[in-house]
């Protein structure tokens, strides 16, 4: 940022007065000030501690040093990046020396101003740019892709190194951005991995809301030899809150939008040592048929659970291969008792329907089963799971996290493994 200093020159009283009076006398040409005198080219009177200009390139990671000589002395330095960011430094009392306090971005360019005074007060200016050399890239890659989503779909960040030290991790956040509208939501990035964040909201996104996502860590340093690298932006629209509650002791799933009731559907979920997972899932995608085969759950063939199927209007919850979907089979069941290997059958007609009223990010939810809560991260969106204590506990800057306005993939998904 711009720092300036005033050089004080003593004189006696006589002086003074003789210089007031020198200007009010030539009050049209101000010739006696030597402030009002057009700046003089002041390269001559500063140096620089990095290479500047021509073909070297600065490294970023050292500190850039401007020194007055000759008897001048700095006033004012700014330095600013091709991204329009200042880098902040301090300028001696005595005008002899200005350094940065921040680090340099890498691959950057910058353009320096520099304000001087001679012994005689008299203003010189400087401006020079120079580039910083290019560093390892830390990169983001921000999920999902733009479009339309349910209430419960979260943010992904996916960074290309890992990012371990807690301080480093700090770094990385800060820069990282979402922002809501029209309506203000408290929200918080969790560290899933060393490569991989969440950004969720502490309740449902609201419906119609508008998403930003957006990085401002390019350039910026997250450790020596690491630097922040570009990211596409992406731009999400929450649609109407879609709620599917199914209560496996009592065989029957409710369907809610914008808290209005639309439908209940008869359904069954999974029999005892095959327990539809409790707690809230997210809806992952849909295939209006898929194969299921028991072998990739580990049932071996030609035993009593075994199965191979076309499956039509399967809706995603997991990728261990959950589904709400269609069990013809099981008509008869549905409504009465849990006889599936853990998804959520129904009717053709009810799973057409369903298939029809969902999307991805729709919150998909079971109560009242035998079998374990949904984890948060390693097979779906099970987020919603985690308190918001818990939540928060995930975040590298705490109670600064909690604002909205505060790569490559995250991972290849596992194999299909249909729980029919």
């Amino acid at each position: 940022m711009g720092h300036k200093i005033l050089r004080r020159t003593a004189m006696s009283s006589a002086l003074l007065v003789a210089s007031l009076a020198a200007g009010l006398a030539a009050c049209g040409g101000g010739g006696g000030n030597p402030l009002a005198s057009t700046p003089y080219d002041a390269s001559g009177q500063i140096a620089f501690s990095a290479a500047m200009g021509g073909k070297a390139r600065t490294d970023p990671s050292k500190t850039l040093e401007i020194t007055a000589k000759g008897g001048s002395q700095i006033t004012d330095v700014t330095a600013t990046d091709a991204a329009g960011r200042h880098l902040r430094g301090e300028l001696a009392a005595d005008g002899s020396r200005w350094r940065s306090t921040s680090a340099l971005a890498a691959g950057a360019h910058y353009t320096v101003r520099v304000s001087t005074e001679d012994e005689l007060g008299r203003p010189g200016r400087h401006t020079t740019t120079f580039d910083t050399a290019a560093a390892k890239q830390l990169r983001v890659t921000f999920g999902p892709d733009s479009g339309t989503y349910g209430v419960g779909q979260p943010v992904t960040a996916a960074l290309s190194s890992p990012v371990t030290d807690a301080g480093d991790r700090a770094t990385v956040e800060q820069n990282l951005h979402v922002e809501a509208s029209p309506e203000a939501v408290q929200g918080a990035w969790y560290w899933v991995d060393s490569k991989t964040l969440h950004y969720r909201p502490r309740e449902y996104w609201p419906p119609r809301e508008q998403i930003a996502v957006s990085s401002t860590l390019d350039g910026v340093k997250v450790r020596d030899g690491l630097y922040g690298g570009p990211a596409k932006s992406v731009a999400l629209r929450i649609g109407d809150r879609v709620e599917a509650v199914t209560n496996a002791a009592a065989h029957v799933m409710t369907f809610r939008r914008n808290g209005q009731l639309v439908r209940t559907i008869p359904v069954t979920t999974g029999k005892p040592g095959f327990s539809t997972r409790n707690g809230i899932k997210v809806v992952l995608g849909q295939e209006s048929l898929v194969r299921m085969d028991s072998n990739t759950v580990g049932i071996a063939a030609g035993s009593s659970d075994a199965y191979d199927l076309p499956v039509r209007w399967a809706t995603r919850v997991t990728w261990s291969g959950e589904y709400v979907h269609a069990a013809p089979w099981s008509v008869s069941a549905q409504g009465r008792a849990n006889v599936s290997h853990g998804c959520t059958g129904m009717s053709m007609e009810n799973a057409h329907w369903f298939f029809d009223q969902v999307r991805r990010g729709d919150i998909v939810r079971v109560v009242g089963s035998l079998g374990p809560t949904m984890t948060p991260f390693d097979n779906g969106f099970g987020d919603w799971n985690l308190s918001w204590a818990a939540w928060m506990k995930g975040s590298a800057i705490g109670a600064r996290a909690e604002t909205v306005l505060t790569a490559k993939r995250i991972q290849a998904a596992p194999r299909l493994r249909p729980e029919l």
